[in-house]
């Protein structure tokens, strides 16, 4: 190896990364072919030693929207309900923190953003016995926003979703010089008038990119979800999946695995519609002074 020449050195390079490409490749779309392939099974089970299975059929996607017991349209629209107002509303009370903490001088204002990194230490499950009282004391308050309900589960997905969002978005804050404000306020624009109508619009990238991993995450979470809805027609796409696997001796690999696929396509089209802006907004500044 140690006589081969420059170019047989190059191309043995180029076969070594290669064959590490199609392994991890392998190994990232099996598992996805997998589920195709079991959505497909008639015979309801994982355990196949086929990848495509005898007797293909639609049986499970028809048993998936024509169970009354499990209604996927129901809980599919519940998801998008869900993530789409929480990552509007996140955004929206994330942009203007983090415009407060990167261009105003308040006091505390060092100490709030310390508390906010620190409490992003503890993991989320430490909080969910309180996070479940409080809801459950809300109910008797407020049952609009208790347990049982989509307000009271998007409440929650805010406080989680905020923390680490504002250091985010103000790291980006701080990168807009400070020329702009100041030119702004020489014209006799308002703070407001600043943040809306310059900063704002520079803030693109990273406020797609924060809307993204929000909608995503609250669209794949599971356990909360599982803990403060009670009702089926409540349940968002993954708790709803989780009782076609629930039963001890009635699990539904068929439905379940097609119902994880067609749960999968508003990611996929998400990622594939917006794929620059996410590479743009993590890795790209707004402007340079």
């Amino acid at each position: 190896m140690f006589n081969l020449t420059f170019r047989q050195r190059r191309y043995f390079s180029y076969g070594i990364r290669w064959v590490v490409a199609l392994i991890l490749i392998f190994f990232a779309i099996f598992p996805v072919l997998w589920i195709l392939s079991a959505s497909f099974n008639p015979t309801n089970t994982l355990a196949t030693a086929k990848l495509i299975p005898d007797n293909i059929g639609l049986d499970n996607y028809y048993s998936l929207f024509n169970n009354p017991n499990t209604p996927f349209g129901i809980w599919i629209w519940n998801s998008i309900k869900i993530s789409s107002i929480t990552t509007v509303l996140s955004v929206s009370v994330t942009t203007l923190a983090a415009y407060a903490f990167s261009r105003f001088r308040f006091s505390g204002r060092e100490n709030m953003l310390k508390a906010i990194l620190l409490i992003q230490v503890f993991p989320a499950l430490l909080a969910m016995i309180a996070v479940f009282t409080l809801i459950t004391q809300f109910d008797s308050i407020i049952p609009a926003i208790g347990l049982n309900t989509h307000a009271g589960l998007i409440l929650v997905y805010l406080g989680g979703a905020m923390g680490v969002n504002i250091w985010l978005m103000k790291g980006f804050f701080d990168t807009i010089p400070r020329a702009i404000d100041e030119s702004a306020m020489v014209d006799g624009a308002t703070h407001w008038q600043t943040f809306s109508q310059l900063l704002l619009p520079l803030m693109r990238p990273i406020l797609i990119v924060i809307a993204i991993l929000t909608f995503i995450g609250t669209y794949g979470d599971f356990v909360l979800a599982r803990v403060l809805l009670k009702s089926t027609d409540q349940y968002p796409l993954m708790v709803g999946l989780f009782i076609f696997t629930s039963g001890q001796f009635s699990q539904q690999w068929g439905p379940f695995a097609a119902g994880a696929l067609l749960g999968a396509l508003p990611i996929m089209i998400i990622y594939l519609v917006l794929q620059d802006q996410i590479v743009g907004g993590l890795t790209q500044g707004a402007v340079k002074g």
